[in-house]
């Protein structure tokens, strides 16, 4: 695989209710990130996102929240750990019966919203997600410089660092999560996509530029409910295929 890679936050949306264009979307990806159950997606969604991804030869990684369908998995839950690795257990489980059912096989775990936020600070609930991970013997996708390495590196799972296309950085590197994806251009994204993988720069809120941390594969995140997110990811794919070209 190349160094640099391309994912997106998939099958968020709810029975009849779709959130963003997943068929538009998925050409241009590298990972698809596929919603569990708990704050977006249902069985029917699983199936049908699980059918799509396999059949563009698309990597499915699971992408479980805490369970807060409501607040979309960005309001924060106070959880033990074992709460915290069973409750990402239960929605890995759901994901992985429908790869079973399309001999398709687990790539990778990647929590949403403020349980991906939860887990990067905290090394006990990063420890139980890396459990799980080794139990499905599948890679972790995760923030670098944060628990989420830590956690992988001391579990021996591997690990895929991610830079947010279309999230907001704190001038501490820290990562923004809202209740909302804020708006981007075209032309933003081009430029702090081509920064993070040629000169390894995060752009935070302030419009300082500090290091990127350390990582050996960098995978850009598009989420699917960002406003045109089908235009930002062909400018995503773009940047990635240049700069892979070129390295």
């Amino acid at each position: 695989m190349p160094n640099h890679i391309f994912g997106a936050d998939m099958g968020e949306g709810y029975g009849i209710w779709k959130l963003g264009d997943e068929e538009g979307l998925i050409s241009h990806i590298d990972l698809a990130h596929i919603a569990c159950g708990f704050h977006g997606a249902d069985f029917m969604i699983m199936d049908e996102m699980t059918q799509l991804a396999k059949s563009k030869g698309i990597l499915i990684g699971a992408h479980p929240s805490l369970p807060d369908r409501q607040g979309f998995g960005r309001r924060e839950m106070a959880m033990t750990p074992d709460e915290f690795k069973n409750c990402m257990l239960y929605q890995v489980g759901a994901l992985t019966a429908f790869l079973k059912l399309y001999n398709v096989e687990l790539n990778h775990i990647k929590p949403h919203g403020s349980a991906y936020g939860m887990c990067a600070r905290d090394p006990a609930l990063a420890k139980v997600v890396m459990e799980v991970c080794k139990l499905y013997n599948c890679a972790f996708v995760g923030m670098a410089g944060t628990e989420h390495d830590k956690a992988a590196k001391a579990a021996g799972v591997p690990f895929i660092g991610e830079y947010y296309a279309d999230r907001d950085y704190t001038p501490e590197g820290k990562l923004i999560i809202g209740r909302h994806s804020p708006p981007r251009t075209v032309e933003q994204v081009r430029e702090i996509v081509t920064r993070a993988l040629t000169q390894r720069k995060i752009t935070t809120v302030d419009g300082s530029l500090i290091p990127l941390a350390d990582m050996e594969q960098i995978c850009v995140c598009v989420h699917s409910d960002t406003p045109d997110a089908v235009q930002l990811a062909l400018t995503v794919r773009d940047v990635v295929n240049q700069v892979n070209k070129s390295g």
